[in-house]
């Protein structure tokens, strides 16, 4: 094995050794939170930010947030967005604010009316900055980010070494699961989701980054597997992850990262000459098989219920009325609030409070679309027009980033079941608007710079 080898596999033995004592001693959590935003900073100011360290350390507080908020190991619960923040803030100071990123600077501008109509129209007994913070963290994380890496040259090395920095916290958290349900056989006796598959914690959050967790290493098959120990490694990461994704029983992030890998594939056949191809084949094929089998002992841990799952169905075979175990009725109860409010919506937060003078029901939004509509109203709509077609224009320009439509497949699809609760889907589609480039490039980069 080669140095870079040899360094990869510590990385991954480290990482899996860090689930385990977590497992062994949960107090450790803390102390692994604490280092992660500590070491990060002290690492981006040491190099000035000279390799997009800014990135990575970003894109390992994303990896590692579930896994912290599971196992009780964040300082704060919403830290993780503010930590991405303060990160591209660090990394803004020492290589500038990208040029020309005006659409995001109205779309932050969008957001405004929403939060200050909320400081008047909350109840009297809510806390408005906690309910302004929670549903404005998500939106914010992800304008900030997009100032930043706008535009941004990046060559596909340093792209995937930022993935990488998100896939090994990811790796962490499956280790951690496969200690916390040994014996899944005796665990799942129905087809809803799964708490005790997810680590005792929200199985759609979990099954979010393990689904982002699938398709970064079967990036790094394709993109990063120069050897065959690279592959086999790189290929049992890939299938332990997609094993723990699946028996969360929660759909949404296992589709939306099966669907990235499709998109990673088109584009790869597309642009590959016929040698290309031919390899592609192979390793589709090599993907196709092993999924298959993964599936095939999830159906015989779970006794067939993971098939029911995902045909929408109860244990006992029962089609079940809506595909969205109640989502579509929080959805649907927003558009009608926006119908009533179709200016600047109800306020930022007073989203819930509306549900529950209807309903009864305090539940929170699990659709970042529908949640905008009925909280910032048309505003909302310019808002969301502008995250999704900004970087399908970016794409015409530059077309060598592979990654970007499975970053925005990643936003749009994770937004739609389960809303910004995590830094995920802002980080992840701030990466969509960087220029990738295969190799150096004398074009500079578009940014100004800030610092004195």
């Amino acid at each position: 094995m080669t140095k870079n080898e040899i360094l990869y596999l510590n990385l991954i033995l480290f990482h899996i050794g860090v689930g385990f004592l977590i497992f062994l001693f949960p107090a450790l959590s803390q102390l692994y939170g604490y280092a992660i935003f500590i070491l990060a900073t002290i690492y981006i100011i040491k190099n000035q930010n000279k390799n997009h360290e800014a990135l990575m350390a970003a894109a390992y507080v994303v990896g590692s947030e579930v896994f912290l908020r599971m196992t009780g190991g964040n300082p704060l619960y919403e830290i993780s967005k503010y930590g991405v923040m303060v990160f591209i803030f660090i990394g803004m100071y020492f290589s500038g604010i990208s040029k020309n990123a005006t659409p995001y600077w109205i779309f932050i501008l969008l957001l405004i009316p929403g939060v200050i109509l909320s400081t008047f129209v909350l109840n009297f007994d809510t806390n408005i900055k906690n309910a302004i913070a929670f549903n404005i963290s998500g939106p914010a994380c992800l304008a900030v980010a997009s100032l930043y890496t706008f535009k941004r040259t990046v060559l596909i090395d340093q792209m995937n070494s930022i993935l990488l920095c998100m896939g090994l916290p990811i790796v962490t958290c499956m280790t951690y699961l496969t200690f916390y349900t040994p014996n899944i056989r005796d665990t799942i006796t129905s087809t809803q989701s799964n708490f005790e598959t997810s680590g005792g914690f929200g199985p759609n959050q979990v099954s979010t980054i393990l689904g982002l967790g699938m398709f970064i290493f079967f990036s790094r098959i394709i993109l990063e597997s120069r050897t065959k120990y690279m592959l086999i490694i790189n290929l049992l990461i890939m299938l332990n992850i997609s094993y723990r994704g699946i028996i969360t029983f929660s759909r949404g992030g296992m589709i939306t990262g099966f669907l990235m890998i499709v998109l990673l594939l088109f584009f790869l056949y597309t642009k590959s000459n016929f040698a290309g191809r031919i390899k592609l084949n192979y390793l589709i094929v090599l993907f196709a098989v092993t999924m298959i089998a993964t599936w095939t002992y999830t159906s015989f841990q779970t006794r067939g219920l993971i098939d029911k799952r995902y045909a929408n169905q109860d244990a006992a075979g029962r089609v079940k009325e809506g595909r969205f175990t109640g989502r579509e009725e929080v959805a649907k109860g927003e558009i009608d609030v926006f119908l009533d409010n179709p200016i600047f919506g109800v306020g930022v937060g007073k989203g819930v409070e509306v549900r529950f003078d209807k309903t009864g029901i305090a539940t929170l939004s699990h659709d970042e679309i529908t949640r905008m509509l009925a909280e910032h109203g048309t505003l909302g709509i310019f808002g969301l027009l502008i995250l999704f077609f900004t970087p399908l224009f970016l794409y015409v320009d530059n077309k060598f980033n592979m990654y970007l439509l499975c970053f925005v497949a990643f936003w749009f699809f994770t937004i739609n079941h389960a809303a910004m609760r995590t830094a995920a889907p802002a980080f992840v589609y701030s990466l969509s608007l960087i220029n990738v480039y295969l190799v150096a490039t004398p074009k500079k980069e578009d940014q100004i710079p800030v610092q004195p």
